[in-house]
């Protein structure tokens, strides 16, 4: 039985993921300057996510939307980036966004607030076109 829910979780999970891919949002556009500053501070961190899961998955469109190329890490079972996660964030759910800044690191879960913090802290800059 448990078998049986995995596999239509993930299949479900994966249906979502591509209906997703199909429909993305167009992506902020930023002067050539501008999206290099944000790059360079995306350097500092990364999500942690499952492909499947449906808060990843709203979480990886708001940063397509915004234009963020963040380090993505799989944390599925049997991945590497799943222990640390676990070590690092004190548990293991995703999405996680990891924050290295000023010699410290910030593990925010929830996929809300992950991407109310990214609007806050990228979203103003003024499109250009």
């Amino acid at each position: 039985m448990k078998l049986i829910i995995k596999i239509l979780r993930e299949g479900l999970g994966s249906i979502i993921a591509f209906i997703s891919w199909l429909t993305r949002p167009a992506k902020v556009k930023r002067s050539p300057e501008a999206q290099a500053k944000v790059e360079n501070e995306l350097k500092n961190m990364s999500l942690y996510q499952f492909f499947a899961c449906p808060f990843c998955i709203k979480t990886r469109r708001a940063l397509h939307r915004l234009n963020l190329p963040i380090q993505l890490r799989d944390a599925q079972q049997g991945k590497p980036y799943r222990n640390e996660l676990a070590q690092g964030g004190g548990r293991v759910k995703v999405p996680c966004l990891r924050i290295d800044e000023n010699g410290t690191t910030t593990w925010m879960y929830e996929s809300s607030d992950i991407i109310a913090y990214l609007e806050k802290r990228f979203g103003a800059e003024p499109a250009l076109g």
